[in-house]
């Protein structure tokens, strides 16, 4: 189980899905924290909307009911009969009735009044009512609207719903009751108090305009909070309206729902009221429950395919380094012949090429490193075939050397003494088969000491190599034998004075050392055969030991380069007939010499 855990695959797809679970949680909190915003927002801009429209609708009403005072107390009859007293009975009877008569007219103006009373400040009362006429509370001085009414000055007094009639004992029915104080206006003096009851039904109404669930309560509060009319709870369970917010004049409109309420409240412009909707917070969760379990089941959804998509990308990503990794076991045992093929992300399919190509390098140079030793083996076999004692030659060649210099033959004494190091040099294998370029151009200048003694000074020859690349490493053996041919089927057949030159030049990480003669060249048959040659695959076959040396060629210089560092290393030839052949040697450059390195030459030795 832990082993599973650990594998690339397992931790892909836990990781995989965490992410997109952490996410998705992200999204939908965010989410479901701004859709509870919008809900709020919705719900409050809805029952700001239907509170205003309530309280436009008490203005108009309210307007109504205040026009119906207004045309009676600034009717010159009415106020003038009121005002009349006589002793006359049957004047009496016909005031009554043309008091009444009027207060019937604007009785019948508006279909919601229920009655209209008129109380003169003689104790005279007139009325004209539906049913139960003239039965009049006769302690209606003591009692608190008829005080408010004669406190008033003339205004509108708005005393809010009743149970039953404040004047008619016999009327039970619920009644929205307002008046004012009657004055007679050519002298503006008091004359009486009128009240006007009408039906509740449009002042509840109204109210459940206000209500935007079926939890919503919905009052109306008068100048020092008292109630004036409700819709909803009753009694014990009306709020404490003086810790309500209450809209200043300026404000028309609040909202409030810091509380477990949503609470709005809105002023009339004609009365002194204000109106409350109060709605429980809970009655909003229905909609809010609807959105949470529909993203509930989003998530849900989302997650599983989160899931399978999970599973996916870690099994796209997981298999081909599976792959990989069997193919590296088998690498690990020795077998260097298989390959990964896969098609997978660019990353993967770019490592899957580079551990196919690392592995093809691995076993080219296996090979090579193969192809080297029986190279070396048969360069030292070939090096063993020419030496008879080399010692004993050492040492004659050495006194043939000394005798010369007791008799002054200094040409001929250097001649054997290069001869001596030559011979040295390439019977020398037991340290190793690579040199440096130092010891090659001491073997070189060796042998040019010979063909010029030979030639009679008709080479010259010229050195120039940076002295930065003495410590190059190259095989042994390298450069004279393309001097050797350089001489050989150049130089001497020309018969003239010719000039041999040899540079180094560098280009990038690269060495080129450049063999030129100016010397016969070649035909362009003879040029292709040798490039040809070369660009064969190096192999090496053990000679017999019975087989006549035919020295070191190209061909073997070239693959003694391209096995030592490489198929970007090696011999390249070119050459024009009767204008000369440039050979160039290409080595590498160590990467400690490749500090500040610069395409230029000076001449050494």
């Amino acid at each position: 189980m832990a082993r599973g855990f650990r594998s690339i695959h397992s931790r892909l797809f836990l990781l995989f899905l965490t992410c997109m679970t952490a996410i998705l949680i992200l999204v939908s909190f965010l989410y479901y924290s701004r859709a509870l915003a919008i809900i709020h927002s919705k719900i409050s801009d809805i029952a700001q909307k239907n509170i205003s429209q309530t309280a436009g609708l008490f203005d108009l009403m309210l307007e109504g009911y205040n026009s119906v005072t207004k045309s009676l107390n600034s009717n010159y009859e009415l106020t003038r009969l009121l005002k009349e007293t006589s002793s006359n009975p049957a004047v009496s009877v016909i005031n009554e009735r043309s008091i009444t008569n009027i207060i019937g007219a604007t009785f019948y103006s508006r279909k919601e009044i229920v009655g209209i009373h008129i109380i003169t400040n003689g104790g005279k009362v007139y009325s004209y009512e539906k049913q139960f006429a003239g039965v009049i509370d006769i302690n209606y001085a003591q009692t608190d609207w008829y005080s408010k009414l004669k406190a008033s000055s003339g205004d509108m007094v708005w005393l809010g719903l009743y149970s039953g009639s404040p004047i008619n004992t016999m009327q039970q029915d619920t009644v929205f009751v307002f008046g004012r104080q009657l004055y007679d206006l050519t002298d503006y003096k008091s004359i009486g108090v009128m009240v006007i009851e009408t039906d509740p039904i449009p002042i509840t109404e109204a109210l459940s305009n206000v209500s935007i669930s079926p939890g919503t309560h919905v009052y109306i509060t008068g100048t020092n909070n008292q109630l004036i009319a409700s819709k909803g709870q009753q009694g014990a369970g009306w709020p404490d309206f003086s810790q309500l917010p209450k809209p200043s004049p300026d404000q028309g409109i609040i909202v409030d729902d810091t509380s477990d309420h949503l609470i709005v409240a809105a002023n009339t412009s004609l009365a002194d009221w204000t109106i409350y909707g109060l709605t429980p917070k809970s009655d909003f969760s229905a909609e809010i429950n609807q959105t949470r379990m529909y993203l509930f089941i989003v998530v849900l959804a989302l997650i599983i395919v989160s899931t399978v998509l999970a599973s996916i990308v870690s099994r796209t990503i997981a298999s081909p380094l599976k792959l990989l990794i069997r193919e590296m076991k088998k690498v690990e045992l020795g077998n260097f012949s298989g390959s990964v093929n896969v098609n997978s992300f660019e990353e993967i399919n770019s490592l899957v090429s580079s551990f196919n190509r690392m592995v093809h390098r691995m076993d080219e140079l296996i090979q090579r490193i193969k192809l080297s030793s029986v190279s070396e083996k048969n360069a030292q076999l070939q090096a063993l075939q020419s030496q008879v004692n080399p010692h004993f030659l050492y040492n004659t060649l050495d006194m043939i050397y000394w005798m010369l210099d007791e008799k002054g033959n200094e040409r001929l004494s250097r001649v054997i003494l290069s001869l001596s190091q030559m011979f040295r040099y390439s019977s020398d294998w037991e340290e190793a088969s690579q040199t440096t370029l130092r010891h090659e151009l001491e073997q070189i200048r060796h042998y040019l000491t010979i063909i010029e003694s030979r030639l009679n000074d008709r080479v010259q020859t010229e050195i120039k190599v940076d002295e930065r690349w003495l410590d190059v490493v190259l095989p042994k053996m390298t450069i004279q034998p393309i001097i050797e041919n350089a001489v050989k089927y150049g130089l001497e057949p020309l018969g003239s004075p010719c000039r041999l030159q040899v540079h180094t030049v560098q280009h990038n990480h690269q060495l080129h050392i450049k063999i030129t003669d100016h010397g016969m060249g070649m035909d362009e048959d003879t040029l292709e055969q040798i490039q040809s040659t070369l660009r064969m695959k190096p192999s090496f076959a053990l000679e017999p030991v019975n087989r006549p040396r035919r020295g070191i060629g190209l061909q073997n210089v070239h693959a003694r380069i391209s096995m030592m560092f490489g198929e970007g290393y090696g011999v390249r030839v070119e050459s024009q007939q009767g204008k000369g052949t440039t050979v160039t040697v290409v080595v590498p450059i160590p990467l400690p010499m490749q500090g500040g390195l610069r395409d230029e030459n000076s001449y050494c030795g």
